[in-house]
């Protein structure tokens, strides 16, 4: 998402790539798709802009890592991604086109958003009050409508969300998201990782999400439901008003000790 991007590029955009990283250059044929050129790079993989040579409209390709692709893991958590978006069908949320492989690459085939990425939005500081209500209201509807289908992003922050150049915001990248029954406890499984948690989802107690926007229950490796989501948006929220994060202490240690013991400086001071 990004500058264009469908559920990761601009909103990808996180990471522009170099020239020389990139799998597939303009031009390239990918399956019946068409790369266009590229929109960004994260952990999982690089996303483009491709046009899909059979129905004649532009989209965003997502491919996983060549580096990622033998991890059973990662490739599960690649296929969640398009699972669980394409399930949730609402205006908020990056629409999934196809989950598919071109010879041994596997990619997602998603809606083009043209816009940027919140991350972007927030680099200049505070963001008006009028806008924030705008954005903050589409992400609450489109977390609503996960949550009702009993799906928890666990991984709410700048990074995920896009917002369109006529102001319509897009929740991105379902590939940490869990299913869970709505009257049941949710999941053990986390993973820790100063950016964004990877790996280990077998391992029980570990921690799945990304600082600084994780919950406490994240960070403590307990088992989440919908509210955990509501403690990341509540971040997002605050460093929308104020152009500061919630937790801005450094350091894995720090940062975990604060969202556990302490609460964020008042927005208004």
């Amino acid at each position: 998402m990004g500058s264009s991007h469908s559920t990761n590029k601009k909103a990808e955009r996180v990471v522009t790539p170099q020239k020389e990283s990139l799998t597939l250059p303009a031009g390239t044929r990918f399956g019946h798709y068409e790369i266009l050129g590229a929109l960004g790079a994260g952990g999982m993989g690089e996303v483009y802009r491709a046009r899909d040579t059979r129905l004649g409209r532009e989209l965003a390709i997502k491919i996983l890592s060549s580096k990622l692709s033998n991890s059973k893991l990662d490739v599960k958590r690649f296929e969640r991604e398009a699972g669980s978006a394409s399930a949730l069908n609402h205006p908020n949320i990056v629409t999934i086109f196809e989950l598919g492989q071109v010879d041994r690459t596997t990619y997602i085939a998603m809606e083009l958003v043209e816009g940027d990425i919140l991350r972007e939005l927030l680099r200049v500081g505070p963001i008006p009050l009028q806008t924030v209500i705008r954005i903050a209201t589409q992400i609450a509807d489109g977390l609503a409508k996960a949550h009702v289908a009993g799906v928890v992003h666990r991984d709410m922050k700048p990074e995920n969300v896009m917002v369109s150049r006529d102001g319509l915001v897009k929740i991105l990248d379902f590939g940490l998201a869990k299913l869970v029954s709505p009257n049941a406890d949710t999941d053990t499984n986390a993973l820790l990782d100063l950016e964004t948690v990877s790996s280990s989802e077998s391992n029980p107690g570990a921690v799945l999400g990304t600082l600084p926007y994780m919950s406490p229950e994240q960070a403590s490796g307990l088992p989440l439901d919908f509210r955990s989501d509501q403690f990341s948006f509540g971040s997002l929220l605050y460093e929308m008003v104020t152009g500061k994060r919630a937790f801005p202490q450094q350091g894995v240690a720090q940062i975990l000790a604060a969202i556990l013991r302490d609460q964020p400086e008042a927005a208004a001071s």
